[in-house]
């Protein structure tokens, strides 16, 4: 896709920062704090506030378009150089039709969040800027004894190197140890429980392909099916569809469900592979039977046991997390089983 990409990151760089979704900032201040810190002294950034980066929740629900007001007010701040969100949420969506297109496409700079975010991603995919799933401000970014040196390095690498990617490498552990917000009786200096990474797991396909990512956040999609926001046909062809699970934990038959809507749609004819993230919220038998429910859907119902799809990515609602550059370019080969981003992520 001939997508703009925005200019690298450095430190000095001015991030500004947003509340699409939740106004997480002020109902969790201390966490939101935690991160503000992180990008400050780890990364040396300077921090900038957006009028309603901080506003109370409700009001922030309640005005959607103040949110949409913020996101383009970033992106036509010409010392502003990276736009990174403060946490997800539900209800993104509402603020699709306030956002400047023409601005966001003329302005090019780095936005970077997940989950809820998913449907700014795919706004600013269909204006043409490349953007980056990762992790939001409180969520992965704020970690309970500093960020993960897993999480740092891809940030540092996607955001600020100016370099190609390469291949991609599996965390060491991992964890969906949900005991780490405010109230959970510790002092946000206390690791979560982590658990060993397995590697990932190749569950079909054996011919190299490359593709332009597509994908985000699976919940998400569901809120703007059938609006003008949704990528069209021409989007998908020969895209690599990534998607992950919220930590609402959808069961491994509603997964089931909506994967075969993607093929109703006849996307899973038009991609050329699949990647997903680890799901949080799952035990290692539900994880199991979202793997086999995915092939049943692919392969069996919709004839493309050709797709070589790959499972349990460091993605998504667990931690650590990597950056997945949106609309970027990716290569799976199953004979060697390497994934790799041949490209720059920033320039």
């Amino acid at each position: 896709m001939n997508l703009k990409k925005p200019r690298s990151l450095k430190p000095g760089s001015r991030i500004a920062i947003v509340s699409p979704s939740w106004g997480g900032p002020s109902r969790l201040p201390a966490r939101y704090e935690m991160g503000v810190r992180e990008l400050r002294e780890r990364f040396g950034f300077e921090v900038v506030e957006m009028p309603h980066t901080r506003a109370d929740a409700t009001w922030i629900w309640r005005n959607p378009q103040a949110r949409a007001d913020d996101i383009n007010a970033a992106f036509a701040d010409s010392t502003i150089e990276g736009i990174f969100t403060s946490i997800g949420g539900d209800d993104s969506v509402r603020i699709l039709p306030y956002l400047d297109a023409r601005v966001i496409r003329d302005n090019p700079k780095v936005f970077l969040g997940f989950s809820d975010t998913t449907t700014l991603h795919v706004f600013c995919l269909l204006a043409g800027l490349q953007t980056f799933y990762g992790p939001s401000v409180m969520a992965g970014i704020a970690e309970n004894g500093g960020m993960f040196g897993y999480t740092e390095s891809w940030l540092r690498k996607v955001l600020m190197s100016g370099e190609a990617i390469g291949e991609l490498k599996p965390s060491s552990e991992w964890t969906a140890d949900t005991a780490f917000w405010e109230g959970s009786g510790n002092d946000g200096k206390q690791r979560r429980d982590m658990q060993r990474n397995a590697g990932w797991n190749w569950l079909q396909g054996d011919k190299r392909v490359e593709g332009h990512l597509v994908g985000g956040c699976l919940d998400v999609f569901e809120f703007f099916k059938g609006t003008q926001w949704w990528p069209g046909l021409e989007i998908w062809d020969g895209a690599v569809f990534y998607w992950e699970t919220s930590e609402d934990a959808p069961s491994p038959n509603e997964v089931t469900h909506w994967l075969r809507n993607y093929g109703m749609l006849g996307i899973l004819d038009k991609i050329a592979a699949m990647v997903v993230g680890r799901p949080a919220g799952y035990t290692s038998e539900q994880r199991d039977e979202v793997d086999k429910n995915i092939v049943r859907v692919v392969a069996d119902e919709f004839g493309r046991g050709d797709l070589p799809i790959v499972t349990g990515l460091d993605f998504g609602h667990t931690s650590p997390q990597m950056v997945i550059p949106n609309g970027g370019r990716m290569v799976i080969d199953p004979g060697k089983r390497t994934i790799s981003l041949p490209d720059r992520g920033t320039v």
